[in-house]
């Protein structure tokens, strides 16, 4: 049941985030107007409105005007209830489980925007790294989350001129307190070199001139990895430093 009822706020809560991914970038409130079709602007009844299920049922189009409706309405639910299924698989703790899949579905729509936009906005960024202070011991969690915060500022203004170029944005460092508090150091620098690794493979596989690569979306894939894996990399890290 506990379960059922996490996957379900799961699918709920990547309902809004596709509200906060097509509005907030835009300046737009996310709850003012109401629900509507992007094309006719004709207003949505409720039950047009049923994460994942009404785009089932309407088999992907507008009820008023017919156009199809994007896939991404339906794939960012999924992956909001995939992500707390899987937090809750792992951390059995309701309280919990809600908390840490409120983040890293945060993180998702954080990625995302980063990737459409180039720039992440502080509404979704901040509330996410102060939920983060409250997953373990708040003091040591915020200790951590300043460490690499300070870490990541250091590096940005040192890579910044060396380049002469602006090359790191304030969200990443955010991003990196996120990882602090989750984490602790050793995780968390772990997951830092795990992101630059993701990263640095998509990098060779896009190369496309000019194109600049946005870093949080392998941030928050590094850090999710981590988490879910944090026995095994201890396990390996002890092996390494025996």
């Amino acid at each position: 049941m506990e379960l059922f009822l996490v996957t379900l706020i799961g699918l709920c809560f990547g309902s809004f985030l596709n509200v906060a991914i097509l509005r907030i970038p835009k300046g737009e409130s996310i709850n003012f107007p109401s629900s509507h079709c992007p094309t006719c602007k004709h207003p949505l009844k409720w039950y047009h409105n049923i994460p994942l299920f009404s785009w089932l049922f309407l088999r992907g189009k507008c009820a008023f005007c017919h156009t199809s409706i994007s896939l991404q309405y339906p794939l960012i639910e999924l992956l909001g209830a995939l992500i707390f299924l899987i937090i809750f698989i792992k951390t059995p703790l309701v309280n919990e489980a809600l908390l840490l899949g409120a983040i890293f579905a945060l993180l998702l729509a954080l990625s995302l925007i980063d990737l459409r936009y180039k720039a992440v906005p502080d509404t979704l960024s901040l509330p996410a790294l102060f939920l983060s202070f409250f997953v373990g011991s708040p003091l040591v969690s915020f200790q951590n989350a300043l460490l690499f915060m300070g870490g990541f500022t250091l590096l940005r203004f040192s890579i910044s001129s060396i380049m002469k170029k602006e090359v790191m944005g304030e969200a990443d460092i955010i991003i990196a307190g996120i990882i602090g508090a989750l984490l602790g150091i050793k995780l968390g620098c772990s997951s830092i070199y795990l992101s630059a690794i993701i990263a640095l493979i998509a990098f060779v596989i896009v190369r496309k001139k000019g194109y600049e690569l946005p870093f949080i979306p392998f941030l928050s894939l590094g850090l999710f990895i981590t988490w879910l894996f944090d026995t095994e990399i201890l396990s390996i890290l002890g092996m390494i430093y025996a």
